[in-house]
């Protein structure tokens, strides 16, 4: 069974960056056509794509946070990194760690839904000093 855990800090000052681990069991990173993806939910808010690592280890972000943000693997603990770096108040999300095959990859990257694909449980990031 594929289980994906995210873990990091939840509260983060503002400036700083922002660094989630997502901890694979039940798959591999390198199965050809999947896509690991950071996918985030403001207070209030839509959920929003931030970027996605494929099997072989080709990067995608959102233009929207593309300039603050890495996404980067260790095929060899089975997990994948989200750094967001100079975060804000606007940053503040419940960030999940999603598995997408490859046909519902173009309609998470623009409409992230829980009804597809593999999802954590998500983490709370609070940036607030």
């Amino acid at each position: 069974q594929v289980q994906l855990q995210e873990s990091g800090p939840g509260l983060v000052n503002p400036s700083q960056p922002l660094s989630l681990t997502c901890t694979v069991t039940g798959d591999s990173l390198n199965i050809i056509l999947h896509y690991w993806m950071w996918v985030r939910q403001p207070p209030g808010k839509k959920m929003e794509w931030i970027g996605y690592i494929d099997w072989d280890g080709k990067t995608d972000y959102n233009p929207i946070l593309e300039s603050r943000t890495s996404i980067s693997r260790d095929t060899s603990k089975n997990q994948f990194t989200l750094q967001l770096n100079s975060v804000t108040p606007e940053d503040t999300a419940v960030y999940y760690c999603v598995r997408v095959h490859s046909v519902h990859k173009n309609a998470m990257t623009s409409h992230p839904a829980k009804s597809s694909g593999y999802w954590g449980q998500g983490t709370q990031a609070t940036i607030s000093s």
